[in-house]
């Protein structure tokens, strides 16, 4: 059991102080049909006094709650993380396209000039232009 018994990371919060909640005042209700009476709001959690529980109690109730928070983030997390990367990415490639785009063309130009200067170099020197029959 000692195995999954984890200590939470120290940025998560923790329950250091409990409130009470004062009782519900009882009104009677209006004659008036105009006069609205709000509704109670249930509670759905009622605070536990550090008294009621013993240490491996309120640990265990922690480590619930972590993970209950840990879900809820995981579950999102992903998603946003995604988002935001893809953003980051597109901005990125949006701001670096215009300077690739100049660098290819200027080793694409580079290229043909070289292989054609090596094309003319070699084609011009092979086959004199004086004699006949040399049409190819």
């Amino acid at each position: 059991m000692a195995s999954n018994l984890r200590v939470p990371p120290r940025f998560v919060p923790t329950l250091t102080a409990v409130l009470e909640v004062p009782p519900e005042p009882v009104e009677e209700p209006a004659t008036d049909d105009l006069a609205a009476t709000p509704e109670p709001v249930p509670i759905d959690m009622v605070a536990i006094r550090p008294g009621q529980l013993s240490d491996d109690d309120a640990f265990r109730l922690e480590e619930q709650l972590l993970h209950r928070v840990l879900q809820r983030i995981d579950l999102q997390l992903e998603e946003r993380l995604s988002d935001t990367v893809s953003a980051a990415v597109q901005q990125q490639l949006d701001a670096m396209l215009p300077r690739l785009r100049g660098e290819i063309e200027s080793v694409l130009r580079t290229l043909v000039i070289e292989s054609l200067a090596q094309e003319l170099s070699e084609n011009t020197g092979s086959v004199p232009a004086s004699e006949p029959g040399s049409l190819g």
